[in-house]
C-alpha cells in the first residue's frame, strides 16, 4: 500500500474521531447531566432563594430567558417571579421565556385551526387561540400536581431517616445529607439543595424557609417550623419527627380513602364538563352547517352564553363538592 495512502487514511481517522470527541464535549457541556444539575440548582435559588437579595435578582434575570432582549420585556410582566417559582416547583426545566413561547405557539395554532380548518368567525376563532393558550399552563399544572403528590409520599420517610440519623447521633445537617443520598427525586433533590446551601454558608433558617417556598407542600411547612421551633426551644427532635411522620401517614390514608368515595363524582364532573365540546366538534367536522347557528344567529350566540356560564357555573359546583381536604 502507498505510504502517503495509509498516512491520510490514519489522519483521516484521527481527524474524524477528533470531530466526534469535540461534537460530545460540546454537548456535554451544554446538555450534560451536570449542567442540568447546576442549572436546577441555579433556578431553584433564583425561585425560591431568600439570601442575598441583590444576587438573588441578578440570578432571576439571566433565568428568565436566554435572550437578553426577552428577559427585559418579561421582566416588565406583573408577577413573573411568581410564574418562575410556579415553573420550578413542577419540576419542568423550562423558563418563564419557553413557556411564553409555547403559549404562543399554542395561541397560533389555534387560530389557524379556528379559521383554516374550522372556517369560522374571527371572534370565535380568537375564543378557541385562548382555549389553546392555556393548553402550557395546564399541563404546568398537571406536572406540578403529580410531583407535590410525589412530595407528600416521600415526606413521611424523610422524616424518619432524619430522626433515626438524630437517634444515632449525627447532625440535623448531616442528617438532610443522608435524606438526600438515600431518596429519589424529587424530594432527595430538594433535601440536597437545602444540605448545599447549609455547606456554603447559608443560615440553617434560610435554607429551610427556602425549602418550604420550593415545596408547595404543607406538611414541609410544619416540618420546617417543628425543626425552627426545637432550635429556639429545645427538645427531643427526634421523637418530634416521628411523630410528624405517622401523622402525615395517617393522614395521606385517610386521603386515599376520601378519593376512592369520591372518585363517581369527579369522573362525573370531567364527562359533563368535556362532553358538550366534543359532541360540538364531532358535529362542526361532520355537518358544518348545523352548529353554524351558534356563532352566526344572535340567538344562538346567546343560548351558547347562557349554556357556557352554566356548565362553568356546574363544572365550578361540583369540583367543590367533590374537594375535601384532609
Amino acid at each position: 500500500m502507498d505510504t502517503t495512502l495509509l498516512a491520510f487514511a490514519v489522519l483521516g481517522f484521527v481527524a474524524v474521531v477528533l470531530l466526534i470527541e469535540g461534537v460530545y464535549v460540546y454537548w456535554n457541556s451544554r446538555h450534560g447531566p451536570a449542567v442540568k444539575r447546576l442549572d436546577a440548582r441555579i433556578r431553584a435559588m433564583s425561585a425560591g432563594g431568600h439570601v442575598g437579595g441583590e444576587q438573588m435578582s441578578i440570578l432571576k434575570q439571566r433565568l428568565l430567558s436566554e435572550s437578553p432582549m426577552l428577559t427585559r420585556m418579561l421582566m416588565r410582566m406583573p408577577r413573573v417571579h411568581l410564574l418562575d417559582l410556579y415553573l420550578q416547583q413542577s419540576g419542568l426545566s423550562w423558563s418563564v421565556g419557553r413557556f411564553v413561547g409555547y403559549s404562543l405557539a399554542s395561541a397560533c395554532g389555534g387560530l389557524l385551526f379556528g379559521m383554516g380548518g374550522m372556517h369560522l368567525p374571527f371572534a370565535v376563532a380568537l375564543a378557541v387561540a385562548c382555549g389553546f393558550a392555556l393548553l402550557p399552563l395546564l399541563y404546568l399544572r398537571r406536572k406540578r400536581a403529580k410531583r407535590i403528590v410525589q412530595l407528600e409520599r416521600q415526606l413521611p420517610d424523610a422524616a424518619d431517616l432524619i430522626a433515626r440519623a438524630l437517634r444515632a447521633g449525627h447532625s440535623f445537617p448531616a442528617a438532610l445529607g443522608m435524606v438526600a443520598d438515600e431518596l429519589p427525586n424529587p424530594l432527595g433533590g430538594e433535601f440536597r439543595i437545602a444540605f448545599d446551601e447549609i455547606n456554603y454558608g447559608v443560615a440553617m433558617n434560610d435554607a429551610l424557609m427556602n425549602l418550604v417556598s420550593r415545596v408547595p407542600v404543607d406538611d414541609v411547612r410544619y416540618f420546617v417550623i417543628a425543626v425552627l421551633i426545637q432550635r429556639e426551644a429545645g427538645g427531643n427532635l427526634a421523637e418530634i419527627l416521628g411523630n410528624i411522620a405517622g401523622i402525615i401517614r395517617e393522614r395521606l390514608k385517610l386521603l386515599a380513602k376520601v378519593r376512592v368515595l369520591s372518585a363517581e363524582g369527579r369522573l362525573s364532573a370531567w364527562i359533563l364538563g368535556v362532553l358538550p365540546f366534543v359532541v360540538l366538534g364531532a358535529l362542526s367536522v361532520l355537518n358544518p352547517g348545523y352548529c353554524k347557528v351558534f356563532w352566526e344567529d344572535e340567538t344562538g350566540q346567546k343560548i351558547a352564553g347562557a349554556a357556557l356560564s352554566t356548565m362553568a357555573f356546574g363544572v365550578m359546583w361540583l369540583r367543590r363538592t367533590v374537594r375535601i381536604r384532609v
